[in-house]
């Protein structure tokens, strides 16, 4: 199976708890890849600020079974939480954030959000949950904020000549954001773009111009 067909499901800072959800997919039936991105140069460096060390990859038409998997490892794990789990402190109004901004937390205080406030009758179904879930998912949709200093830097390094300067232009014009669904959009706006196409043909056209100059120096 090609390689782009697999698509970033969940991110993790420690490898036991990668390899344990690639165990878990796998055990259901999930192919799934494993990918070790410590050390691994990012051309993003100018733009994003972490860097997550393991990704766990998935087919995108696989999201949804896979999302309803830890849903149901949630649920059972439910009667074994202890009754100091930071989510008992929270407020209604808090919790109804957690359901909205699923994408931000674990399955398991997703599900136990929803418990909570139906113990407090204040039950959201699952009618509202959907109409939420697409309010989110257009919000994650929206392009990130102006890649201004990643702009500069881009073309700071493609008038240098240096490839590093291709690297982050072809990366604003090329980048695209998995959202929780699978579904895979441009991560900057338009105008964004444009300027990191400008930035690899200025950072072609520079190299080859330096490599001349080089060249002429040398005869």
């Amino acid at each position: 199976m090609e390689e782009e067909k697999y698509i970033t499901f969940k991110k993790f800072n420690d490898k036991e708890s990668a390899i344990e959800l690639s165990n878990l997919l796998s055990n259901n039936g999930i192919e799934n890849k494993l990918e070790d991105l410590n050390g691994f140069f990012d051309p993003s460096f100018a733009i994003n600020e972490i860097n997550n060390d393991f990704r766990i990859k998935i087919i995108g038409n696989d999201f949804v079974r896979a999302n309803k998997i830890l849903q149901d490892v949630s649920e059972e794990s439910i009667p074994l939480i202890n009754d100091d789990y930071y989510l008992y402190t929270f407020t209604d109004e808090e919790l109804i954030e957690v359901i909205y901004k699923h994408d931000e937390w674990n399955h398991l205080d997703f599900t136990l959000a929803k418990k909570l406030l139906k113990e407090r009758g204040k039950e959201i179904n699952e009618v509202e949950i959907e109409k939420l879930r697409t309010l989110r998912l257009n919000e994650l949709a929206q392009p990130e904020a102006k890649q201004t200093m990643g702009i500069l830097f881009g073309y700071i390094f493609a008038f240098l000549g240096g490839i590093i300067g291709i690297f982050i232009g072809r990366f604003i014009a090329t980048h695209k954001k998995t959202l929780p669904n699978g579904e895979k959009v441009f991560a900057y706006c338009a105008t964004d773009r444009n300027h990191g196409n400008r930035i690899v043909l200025i950072g072609i056209i520079f190299i080859i111009f330096w490599l001349t100059v080089r060249f002429l120096n040398f005869n």
